[in-house]
Parts: C-alpha cells; structure tokens; sequence
C-alpha cells in the first residue's frame, strides 16, 4: 500500500491523503486569506470522506470537472454538510480565482454520492471500507481500509469525550497502520463539564449586570453545542448564521440517529429565537440583555460582524469565543491585543474577552488513550501544527511513529 499526503501533512486544513493512487481520503481547503488548496488534484477511482467540515470536504466538487466521476462515500450528515459548505463557498468566492470549482461540479456531487452508517462495510475502488463513529461532530468517521494484506485506519478528526451532540469515540478497529489526527497533542483541558459551568457563570453574570453576550461560534457542531448548554440553563439565546440551518440539518428524520439525544437538540432549539437579518434585526438585537450565537467563530466574516462592533464599545458586555483562534485571524488579534481588524478596520474592544475551550478534537491525553490500542502498529503523525513533535514524543513512550511530511509518498510494508 502507498500513501501520498497531498494535504493535511504537519499542517490543519486543506486534508488529503491518496492511497495506491486510486483510493482519495478526504479533499478539503484551508480557508486562509487566500485560501489553499491540496497539492495537485489526483483522478481517483473513488473519494471516502471522514466528515463534514470544510478543511477536508472543502474542494471535493473539483474533482468532478471534465469526464472524471469518482463515487464519493461518506455517511448521510457528512453528505448534507458538504453540500451546505460548498454552496457557502460558492456564494462567498463563486466566478474568482478563489473558488476550487463550478456550479456545475457542485450539482455533480448528488450524482455520486454512496451513503453508508456506521459498522458497515463496503467496496471502494476494490479496498474494504468501514466508518466507526468518531465522536467529533455528526456523521464524522475513522475510517478503516483493507486490501487484504494492510489494515489502515485514518482516524479523522475525533474526540474521546462526551459532548451534548456527541458520545466520544468508544471504537478501536485492529489496524496495522494508523494515520492520526494531532491538532491537540500540545494541550491538556478541563474536563468538559467545568468548562460549561465555568462558561455558563461567565454568561450569566454579564446578563445579570446588563450586559450583552457575543458568543462567536463556528456554524458545523459548535453553535448547536451552545444552543444545548443554553438551553440547560435557561438562558435565552438568538442564533445567527450558517448554525441555524446546520441545526436543522441534523434534525431531519435521516441524520437523527447520528446524535446522541435528538430530543436535547429539539429542545434547544425550541429555546432559542432564530435571526434572518432583515431590516436591521441585527442592531436591534445587539442592544438586548441577551446572549447571541453567531458565525464566524474567528471573526473573519459572518454576522458576528454586525454584533461585535455594535457591543465592543461597553465593558458591562462580553465576546465568548468559543473555540481556537489561528493566528493571523481576527479572533486571534482580540485576544491577544485587544482589538481586531473587523471590516477592514480596526476596532479597539472595551468590552470583556474570553476565551472557553469546547474544541470537538481529542485532547492529548485522549490521543494517548485512543492511540493505547495501537501499540504494535505504525502510526502515522498528521492534521497538527506539531506533527513531528507529537512523533517524537510517542517514539520516546515505545510507538513505532514518524510525521510524514507534505507532499510525501510512504510505502506501508
């Protein structure tokens, strides 16, 4: 079996690995300005995805152009998110150098498109293929390959800890090889439940002395994990942006099952008040006692926009950033200084700044648990600012590990 790590080699974003190739795991874009794509666009006799976000789904339609075909398999929410993503995509860079891909090669998609649950194996460009719930948001999978000689796993991105959507991965398929993911092999967290509470005090008191709560949160996961915690405290929210649609996405009758309690969903959705953004809505909303779930969870675009500038002015309200801002963002700039370049101008922020861990990726001790059962195979270091760092430290704890770099063909022996 040959591998070559077109994307996603020591590095987060643009994920793409090509097995023997004929076999395409995963094919996404880094969303930088401007944005990245894989290294070259391989003609594939068929493409498996491990999940819906756009650092590994974000250029799929591309390959689509001309005669090539390939039969895309994923599971049913990894589907509909990609197809979510890809008309965002469309929408925000369509007819420039920026966009990877047509309208066309994005109607392309529903006609090879193989949907499969969890457990189940089936027949990729002669591999068996099976996807093994990976607990990071709805629908995402470790997928594991066979060829008959080779077992492969390529983890994707998964956490080992129960979120409100999600149960953490509970799955440890014998694989002879791993390729897995790094992007929290540095950090050590909390446990989850002292992050909410600690969140949902912070919130709370902002609310109780007046103020206004921005929550920035990404559209896939995060929002409806928010949506969950403020529905479990009673606290009022508005949501704003691609989250509410995702919210819906997971809640038809056919991505259901992929949650861990569709009811908990329903039920914050019922308690918070959906924004379209007519008419000024926006203004008036930000002028409320009130929490406000918004993309974009870096504050490089989205609605939150519109609500930060309109709150950062008063230090009774609050900026709860939710998740890891990359450097270079805007998000990154307000934690670190204090302002951030909104619209093409930069804003000082008198309001208060937080930042709450609720990253949906193993942290490095669930890394080490996970990566326990694998013992005896090769592991593969990828998906991570510190690929080789994390190698190393698991060569010293006995793993036979290496970081292949970008660009890289490994043979598996």
């Amino acid at each position: 079996m040959h591998l070559e790590f077109l994307g996603g080699a020591r590095e987060i974003g643009r994920s793409a690995l090509l097995v023997d190739d004929s076999l395409l795991l995963d094919f996404g874009m880094d969303s930088g300005n401007p944005p990245s794509f894989p290294l070259r666009e391989p003609d594939p006799d068929a493409v498996v995805v491990s999940h819906g976000h756009l650092d590994h789904v974000g250029t799929l339609p591309a390959l689509l152009s001309g005669d090539a075909r390939p039969t895309i398999h994923w599971t049913q929410p990894t589907y509909d998110l990609a197809m979510v993503l890809a008309r965002d995509t469309l929408k925000l860079h369509g007819g420039s150098y920026d966009c990877p891909f047509t309208e066309a090669e994005l109607a392309r998609l529903t006609q090879v498109s193989e949907t499969h649950g969890y457990g189940e194996p089936f027949e990729a460009a002669g591999y068996e293929v099976t996807f093994f719930d990976a607990g990071h948001v709805p629908g995402s999978a470790h997928v594991l390959i066979d060829d008959g000689d080779t077992r492969l796993l390529y983890t994707g991105d998964f956490h080992t800890e129960d979120q409100h959507l999600l149960a953490g991965t509970t799955a440890r398929p014998d694989a002879d090889v791993v390729i897995c993911e790094s992007t929290y092999a540095d950090t050590t967290r909390p446990p989850r439940a002292e992050i909410e509470r600690a969140f949902v005090d912070s919130l709370k008191a902002t609310i109780w002395e007046g103020g206004t709560v921005v929550v920035p949160a990404f559209g896939i996961g995060r929002t409806q994990e928010v949506m969950c915690i403020c529905a479990e405290h009673d606290l009022e929210c508005y949501v704003d942006g691609m989250g509410t649609h995702v919210a819906d996405l997971f809640l038809r009758p056919r991505n259901r099952d992929f949650l861990r309690d569709p009811d908990e969903l329903r039920r914050a959705k019922g308690n918070s008040r959906f924004v379209d953004g007519r008419d000024g809505q926006r203004k008036r909303i930000a002028d409320q006692n009130t929490v406000i779930v918004t993309t974009s969870g870096m504050l490089h675009g989205g609605p939150a926009m519109t609500y930060v500038p309109a709150i950062r002015g008063h230090p009774a309200n609050k900026i709860a950033m939710t998740g890891y801002q990359v450097e270079g963002t805007p998000g990154r700039d307000l934690l670190e200084t204090g302002s951030a370049e909104i619209d093409g101008r930069v804003m000082p922020v008198s309001a208060q700044v937080e930042q709450y861990d609720f990253s949906a990726h193993a942290d490095r001790a669930g890394l080490e648990s996970f990566l326990e059962s694998y013992r005896d195979s090769r592991v593969l270091v990828n998906h991570g600012d510190r690929c080789d760092w994390f190698a190393e430290e698991l060569r010293t704890d006995g793993f036979d590990a290496s970081a292949p770099e970008l660009g890289e063909r490994v043979v598996l022996e």
